[in-house]
């Protein structure tokens, strides 16, 4: 039985209404031939998008597609499921019944994130078509840390991935871009990959700053992480975590497009294309399709939807959209 989750943008902004995308914020989009349709706009739209247009025009010369079945060092997908603060034994072992007997589609790299408590009990269950991954981790190793879970105490445990720089440790706990940055740098040191989350809140949005905010994010990973060989970069607006407001596909679209071309100016051509870059902020069954349709969206980072099985296993087997859009 899935359980409800509180959300930090849904204590920041209010109730939570129906699923639905955002139209009053036109994101930040580079300049290209495939804005002709977006300038049939109405003109309010229009003149947002050329105010932050003539401040951050982002390079055109990447050409055509990237290969989408091939769309990263690995050649795969990525879809993975925060679980937050939610669960029990009993709700948790459902779960990880539904996500056993799912059918997924094999060239998916599918990782679940359980409280820190019941990674024992679900890795002692899951099929190990599905990794498990911890929410979060300290930023050395372990010692006399209070509270603190140490990266080789998740590797013990079996653990092959950590999220880091979620929304909430960074505007909840009040973790800031360099600490989360020694936290990556230390995970990937010991072998674990990254779940290296980015993005803004509806203020920075509003303001244009959507593009100056998750390029500082960028970079506190850039300046610290050894690799990026094993990084994993999860776009989650934070006006679209829980509210069950989604960003639309061409909004997604347009920031990751700006986060890869940041890396190819600031890290290199290479990892640029092959670092995968997933979408995350009320992704659910209905609107995964449209979402993986978008070229520069390599997967999803799944909150809610990720708590219930069959839901989930429909946001894995997306990827066949982005075979059809290829």
């Amino acid at each position: 039985m899935a359980v409800a989750s509180t959300s930090l943008a849904s204590q920041l902004s209010g109730p939570k209404s129906p699923t639905s995308y955002c139209p009053q914020f036109s994101g930040l989009r580079r300049s290209c031939s495939k804005l002709d349709s977006f300038l049939s706009l109405p003109s309010p739209t229009q003149s947002l998008f050329q105010h932050v247009d003539s401040h951050l025009r982002l390079s055109t010369s990447r050409k055509g597609c990237r290969g989408v079945v091939s769309m990263a060092g690995s050649g795969k997908f990525f879809v993975g499921g925060n679980w937050k603060c939610n669960g029990t034994k009993e709700s948790i072992t459902k779960l990880v019944s539904d996500l056993n007997s799912a059918k997924l589609e094999p060239d998916v790299d599918v990782v679940v994130a359980p409280p820190f408590v019941y990674i024992d009990q679900v890795k002692s269950l899951l099929t190990d078509r599905i990794e498990v991954s911890a929410q979060n981790c300290w930023i050395g190793k372990g010692g006399a840390f209070t509270g603190e879970i140490s990266v080789e105490q998740l590797k013990d445990m079996g653990c092959k991935w950590v999220v880091l720089g979620h929304s909430e440790r960074r505007h909840i706990i009040g973790e800031d871009d360099q600490f989360i940055g020694k936290k990556a740098a230390y995970a990937l040191s010991e072998g674990l990959g990254v779940i290296a989350c980015i993005g803004e809140l509806l203020e920075e949005r509003e303001g244009g700053k959507t593009f100056d905010v998750c390029f500082r994010q960028m970079k506190a990973f850039a300046d610290a992480v050894p690799s990026w060989d094993n990084i994993v970069i999860a776009y989650e607006p934070v006006w679209a975590i829980g509210t069950g407001k989604v960003a639309t596909p061409q909004q997604a679209q347009e920031v990751h497009i700006a986060v890869r071309d940041w890396l190819k100016k600031n890290v290199s051509p290479e990892v640029a294309s092959k670092t995968r870059i997933i979408y995350g902020g009320s992704v659910n069954g209905g609107n995964c399709s449209e979402l993986a349709k978008q070229e520069d969206i390599d997967g999803f980072l799944v909150g809610g939807a990720s708590l219930k099985g069959p839901e989930f296993a429909t946001i894995v087997n997306s990827v066949t959209s982005k075979k059809v859009a290829a």
